[in-house]
């Protein structure tokens, strides 16, 4: 009795201990939870910040499709111009942080952590001494006015105030020419200048857009494509005003940067390609490696990471060889490869993209098992148009619109049908189209509850990284059946493992191009003038390079975990609904996001 006495008394204390943590487990649960005034102001920041940066940037908006500032072009080039952006990236760093990140929801946690994470890599980034090089071969706005100027990109021409626009945004072209010069000036009297080798590719560059006739210039194409609608008049003086603003501002702006770079910047240019040579350059590096790869490793650990998977992959390329019972080394393997006919198999371009169609609809049964959310925006397969189909190399990817009134299209150059080799194309295809970059790219942008920061928002890491994890998939949609398709494959990969090393060795192990080139060409069936491209793009852009394979790696390793931690509950459908549900992103958020959706599978 006297037991079961004590045993009730201390069953009712118990009792009282649990209701007194419950009231304060509620009480502290009340302190932290969700507040939908305070999401909603946090929303409005961030559209905020949005309308704030598209003011500021007029360019990058354009190529959001966000048509309001099309007329604009500031001078980015200036001390004030960098001054103003700190100031903007500070203001928006400190607002953000002073919300409560416990009362938020969980996807505006997400975008919390993003933010913060942007802007301080884009504080960061104006610390550094890259302003004076101001561009390169690979990028920067002379070839950006020409990629826009041609009308075949981002800047609309389809209505009169179309072509007034860039008329408008034409006359800051002169100014921002002249403010470049003068920091790559800075540039030169420092030591912080481009490798020789860039300069000479820059060079024809800059002198091709020089013409003598204005309808010669790649600027008067939006002219001989008017709209149907425009009146006689509008196309009179439109074309007048284009052939004027072709003689006053574009051919004298083109030929004034020529004559720099050939006079005055190629002998004060550096022999070295990496930056480490340079002043500032570590620090350029390392933020390099971090904007790209949105990981805190260090060249070294990627470096060391390349020389594995270099390794592995050479590996698998071995096991091939033997398994199809080739006599050769794996260099006599590709040289099979790359002269036998029959890899050579088509006469007309039409046939290209009929096969590559033909790729499409041999994988769509399986990928509709792998994923349960598809994009809206409709897809199309097109071969590249003539007049850039020289210069581009391999097939691309170019995203459809938000709205789905223009289709992500797959294009394919094809310059001679009868040199269009078959291995690789199920390979391309996965990583560019289906369920590459369409799939991502499209579902991220067809995502309006996320605030536009995200729903544009591009991380090399996550973004190339999916796209390369997509080559990986091939066995499970039905393709690399073939050996030759599968070693296409493995071609691909070892590709982009070599860049690790030879990116990290160009810019902090003194690698010269030349060693880069070699190397390429030792571990890969490469011909020596993609092989010079390369090596001369990691030298332009340093760290881009990697994350590819950082964030493939990533990838992949996430899948594994959750697959080993799930056992039957993992359903790939959902794994990879959950990867791309959330728009692009730096991968340390993607795994924690990832990691929470895990722990409710279970």
């Amino acid at each position: 009795m006297k037991i079961k006495t004590v045993l009730s008394i201390s069953a009712i204390l118990i009792i009282f201990w649990m209701v007194a943590c419950n009231q304060k487990s509620n009480s502290q649960k009340s302190q932290t939870s969700v507040d939908s005034s305070v999401n909603k102001n946090l929303n409005t920041v961030f559209n905020n910040y949005w309308e704030g940066r598209a003011k500021l940037d007029p360019m990058r908006a354009t190529f959001y499709g966000d048509n309001r500032y099309n007329d604009q072009l500031p001078n980015d080039q200036t001390k004030s111009y960098r001054d103003t952006l700190k100031a903007f990236y500070q203001s928006y760093l400190d607002a953000v942080k002073a919300y409560d990140r416990n009362q938020l929801t969980d996807e505006n946690k997400i975008s919390y952590d993003i933010f913060l994470y942007n802007m301080n890599m884009e504080l960061k980034g104006l610390t550094l001494n890259t302003w004076m090089m101001p561009f390169s071969q690979t990028g920067g706005l002379p070839s950006f006015m020409a990629m826009l100027g041609s009308g075949t990109s981002a800047q609309p021409f389809k209505t009169v105030k179309d072509y007034d626009n860039w008329l408008n945004r034409i006359k800051g072209f002169t100014v921002w020419a002249d403010s470049a010069m003068g920091n790559a000036r800075q540039g030169m009297a420092t030591g912080v200048v481009l490798p020789k080798i860039l300069v000479k590719r820059i060079i024809p560059q800059t002198q091709s857009m020089v013409v003598t006739d204005p309808s010669k210039s790649l600027f008067y194409k939006p002219v001989t494509n008017f709209p149907k609608d425009f009146s006689d008049a509008d196309k009179k003086r439109i074309t007048n005003a284009y052939k004027q603003a072709i003689v006053d501002e574009i051919v004298p702006t083109y030929q004034k940067l020529t004559d720099f770079l050939k006079n005055e910047y190629l002998p004060k240019a550096r022999t070295t390609s990496g930056l480490s040579s340079i002043p500032g350059g570590k620090e350029m590096y390392d933020y390099g490696v971090r904007y790209w790869t949105t990981t805190d490793q260090t060249p070294e650990q990627i470096y060391q990471t390349g020389l594995s998977e270099v390794k592995r992959i050479n590996g698998l390329m071995d096991s091939v060889r033997n398994a199809i019972g080739f006599k050769g080394d794996l260099k006599a393997l590709f040289q099979y490869m790359n002269t036998n006919k029959r890899f050579f198999p088509f006469k007309t371009s039409q046939q290209v993209l009929d096969t590559f169609e033909a790729i499409h609809k041999k994988i769509m049964p399986n990928v509709k098992k792998m994923y349960g959310h598809f994009p809206k925006t409709p897809f199309e397969i097109r071969q590249v148009e003539a007049f850039r189909e020289k210069s581009i190399g391999v097939p691309e990817y170019f995203h459809g619109s938000p709205d789905g009134s223009r289709p992500g299209i797959f294009y394919v150059p094809i310059p001679d049908a009868t040199k269009f080799t078959t291995p690789g194309m199920e390979t391309v295809f996965l990583h560019e189209a289906i369920p590459g970059h369409h799939y991502q790219i499209s579902l991220q942008q067809e995502d309006t509850s996320l605030p536009k920061f995200r729903r544009f928002g591009d991380y090399g890491a996550y973004t190339e990284g999916y796209a390369l994890y997509c080559e990986s998939l091939g066995k499970e949609l039905g393709v690399y059946t073939d050996p030759f398709q599968y070693l296409g494959s493995l071609k691909w990969e070892m590709h982009r493992a070599v860049r690790l090393v030879l990116d990290v060795a160009i810019h902090t192990k003194g690698m010269s191009r030349e060693d880069a080139i070699k190397y390429m060409m030792d571990h890969e069936p490469i011909d020596e003038h993609t092989a010079t491209a390369e090596v001369e793009r990691y030298m332009a852009m340093p760290g881009q390079a990697l994350s590819y394979k950082v964030g493939q790696l990533k990838i992949i390793g996430l899948r594994n975990k959750y697959e080993k931690e799930l056992g039957s509950k993992f359903i790939l459908s959902n794994f990879h609904d959950e990867l791309l549900s959330g728009g692009s992103m730096p991968l340390k958020i993607l795994e924690a996001r990832m990691d929470a959706w895990a722990a409710g599978q279970r």
